[in-house]
């Protein structure tokens, strides 16, 4: 591939007119980046490649594809395949030719345009970077800040893999022995997000430079951890990461050129969920696809690993040797079907993060990244045979709210209708027979594959495994147990019931006093239940202490005491190193640990929409007319609410309701008036007028009485989408369907999710 780039750039420049030195001096490299430039790829994995070329190449010159055959080959402008034809002498075309290579796939519509193929079975993915230099020699510095001086965006984000990774490795460098762990603990990682369904970027979770980063965070933490130690570490330090505080290896710098830089304290970036800056210039955030409820799920596997690894470390410690929804895509062709799959993939975040998450009474959703080759449309869906060859599924899982579900049954086929409108409706061009269907499916109805290859045992051994989990369940062992006691009781009662009327019927025969006091008191002696004739109050009371003190043992653990110690002396130097990582310049305001404690419950809950922005914006906004005067009318003890049921001053009993006609009559009396003026002025009354300062707009009703919004510099109402406005967005609402000012919190009513 190096031979190839050498020979387009050098055709290229011949082409440019350069003389037969510059071109063969004008070089050309290929640079590597991801998990193959740090030497933890695994079999099948892709190798993430970037093609940098002289200023004089272009990405028409890498595509080919604006080429237009010479004579009378423009008739024949299609090749074999049906596509259309491209520059022999471009890059791509040179690789589409070579005997080795399978899958070829251009894709150049893209932000980032990328060449995907197979070269002997081997995934490449090749990139295209375009520097302002006249030459790539064969030392070329790519590190440097200057390379990205004039370059546009797409090379920005190209460049940015290599760089990245090459000073994450930098970072982590310091002795052989830390590289070597850095590598196997990221392997570790990469293993454990793919086994969990957790290593996808573009689908909401965790990508290879997030794996890389967080582990070089962890060994800056502990730079002297051995691997397994390492690992542990991981779970332990995002397990307690005060989110939303960013992840940053090396504090972000501007080289000044030009290029925008992440900083903490603009509005946009105030608004995300779990940032992980990228060390090399610019930095930005490389989590932007993580939402609240992908968040969730990592803090969750984040918990749930650290106990496994932890309860690991524990046995080692003492010296113990314990072993340790669905929906498919569809295509006319292979080759329609690989790039309506790159498009639909690329927004299946949205659907399951924004249109469902959101919209939807779920307490959970996961879309699990790995995608199946196979068909899993029942014979309703009236598919092709071509369709059902060229077809991927992906599976999404979720959990309703039991609490918050209305009726028995969950309709998605609004969310679905929006996502094919607004999202797969801008491919293009869309063939007939691109689609999706969706099918949903019990835990028991779901297909064998999405057992084989995760589960060993396949899908009988984790149904069984299911089972387990939930029998050990605490909460479900705590309903059983009081299902069980109150049937127990219901029982009881009945046998008490039963002996009362047979006490009852017994006094009714015994005519002499002293046998119905014998029998009375019998009947009263066995009115007891069985448990309290048995065991006295004292006796109660020593079993009780007995219990509380074998639950203090249990607490304490099998290690003892000195186990406990060290855990909490490792919990609190970790919360001291992120009371250094978040009072560092440029990161966010102190906050106590009980603060970011519940910030971190806010945004797993939802509830952290822009708070602190609001804030800030609040303390710099003016204070006009109309807030002074309510301010002074609170201060005077009067009501003032948006609220219509409140009535302006209704708390205030006024004077002249206080005494009625007496206290009006006392008043005028000691005024000099005359008893046919008091009466007068009791009868007539006085006119009171009010002066308001604020001037009320005149608002239109509908035919149910509602107040018809008209919109104003935050919301425009709009049935329909009718185009992007920059610092807007379209959804819906508490006011209703239209566009709503980016950056301002909107409460999405609880009904939406259950309108049909």
């Amino acid at each position: 591939m190096g031979r190839l780039h050498r020979e387009w750039v050098r055709s290229v420049a011949i082409k440019r007119g350069l003389s037969p030195d510059a071109a063969d001096s004008a070089g050309g490299e290929l640079y590597t980046s991801g998990s193959y430039r740090l030497g933890v790829h695994e079999p099948g994995a892709d190798i993430d490649t970037i093609a940098v070329a002289p200023s004089f190449c272009s990405r028409d010159d890498f595509f080919g594809s604006n080429y237009v055959p010479p004579g009378d080959a423009m008739d024949e402008g299609d090749d074999e395949d049906g596509e259309q034809a491209r520059d022999p002498d471009s890059l791509a075309e040179r690789i589409r030719r070579q005997p080795h290579v399978t899958n070829f796939v251009p894709v150049e519509n893209a932000a980032v345009p990328i060449l995907t193929f197979d070269w002997e079975g081997i995934n490449i993915d090749l990139l295209f970077a375009r520097l302002s230099t006249s030459s790539i020699p064969r030392n070329f510095d790519i590190d440097n800040d200057l390379v990205l001086s004039g370059v546009d965006a797409a090379t920005e984000k190209s460049l940015n893999g290599p760089r990245v990774t090459n000073l994450i490795a930098a970072l982590v460098g310091g002795t052989e022995q830390r590289y070597q762990t850095f590598l196997t603990v990221v392997r570790l990682v990469r293993k454990w997000a793919k086994n969990r369904g957790l290593y996808s970027n573009k689908m909401g979770y965790w990508g290879g430079v997030n794996i890389n980063m967080a582990v070089a965070l962890v060994l800056q933490l502990y730079p002297n951890a051995c691997p397994a130690s390492a690992l542990r570490k991981f779970f332990l330090v995002f397990k307690s990461w005060r989110w939303p505080n960013p992840v940053m290896l090396t504090r972000p710098h501007d080289a000044e050129l030009g290029l925008q830089v992440w900083n903490s304290h603009q509005a946009a970036n105030m608004r995300q969920v779990a940032p992980m800056i990228t060390p090399a210039y610019p930095a930005m955030n490389s989590t932007l696809s993580v939402s609240r409820q992908t968040l969730q799920i990592l803090h969750e596997e984040f918990c749930r690993g650290h106990g496994i690894v932890d309860k690991l470390y524990k046995d080692y410690q003492r010296g113990r040797d314990r072993p340790g929804g669905r929906l498919c895509i569809t295509g006319p062709t292979l080759h329609d079907a690989q790039a309506w799959a790159g498009f639909v993939e690329s927004r299946l975040r949205k659907l399951v993060s924004d249109m469902l998450g959101r919209s939807l009474p779920l307490s959970k959703i996961q879309l699990w990244p790995k995608k199946f080759d196979v068909c899993c449309a029942d014979k309703t869906a009236l598919l092709t045979h071509a369709q059902r060859a060229n077809s991927i599924t992906y599976f999404i899982g979720f959990r309703v709210d039991k609490l918050r579900m209305r009726g028995e049954q969950l309709d998605i086929e609004r969310q679905l209708s929006n996502f094919r409108k607004f999202e797969l409706g801008r491919f293009h061009p869309l063939v007939p027979g691109m689609d999706i269907l969706p099918k949903s499916f019990g835990v028991k109805e779901l297909p064998t594959i999405c057992f084989d290859g995760t589960y060993e045992g396949g899908k009988l051994a984790a149904m069984k495994r299911r089972r387990a989990l939930i029998e050990a369940d605490p909460k479900r062992i705590e309903a059983k147990k009081k299902k069980k006691l109150a049937k127990l009781k219901r029982k009881m009662e009945e046998i008490q019931r039963k002996k009362r009327e047979a006490a009852a019927a017994k006094t009714e025969v015994v005519d002499e006093k002293e046998d119905e006091g014998d029998i009375v008191l019998g009947a009263h002696e066995g009115d007891k239940p069985a448990e309290e004739v048995e065991h006295s109050p004292n006796e109660s009371r020593k079993r009780k202490r007995e219990d509380d003190e074998s639950h203090e043992d249990e607490a304490a653990g099998p290690d003892g005491p000195d186990q406990n110690d060290e855990e909490e002396q490792e919990e609190a130097a970790l919360e001291d190193a992120l009371d250094m990582i978040q009072d560092g310049d440029g990161v966010s305001h102190h906050k106590t640990r009980e603060e970011a404690a519940q910030m971190m419950q806010k945004l797993l809950a939802g509830e952290l929409l822009g708070e602190d922005q609001q804030a800030a914006a609040e303390e710099q906004k003016p204070v006009d007319a109309d807030e002074r005067d309510a301010r002074i009318l609170r201060g005077m003890g009067i009501i003032v609410s948006d609220d219509e049921a409140t009535v302006l001053g209704g708390n205030i009993v006024l004077p002249w309701r206080r005494g009625g006609q007496r206290m009006l009559a006392a008043k005028k009396e000691e005024e000099g008036e005359s008893s046919n003026e008091k009466i007068g002025a009791v009868n007539g009354g006085k006119r009171v007028m009010m002066n308001f300062k604020t001037q009320f707009d005149v608002v239109e009703l509908s035919a149910s009485g509602k107040v018809v919004d008209k919109g104003d510099e935050d919301f425009s109402p709009s049935l329909k989408w009718t185009g992007r406005r920059p610092g807007f967005e379209f959804k819906l609402g508490e006011r209703g369907l239209g566009y709503y000012k980016t950056g301002r919190p909107v409460v999405i009513p609880s009904n939406v999710a259950y309108s049909k």
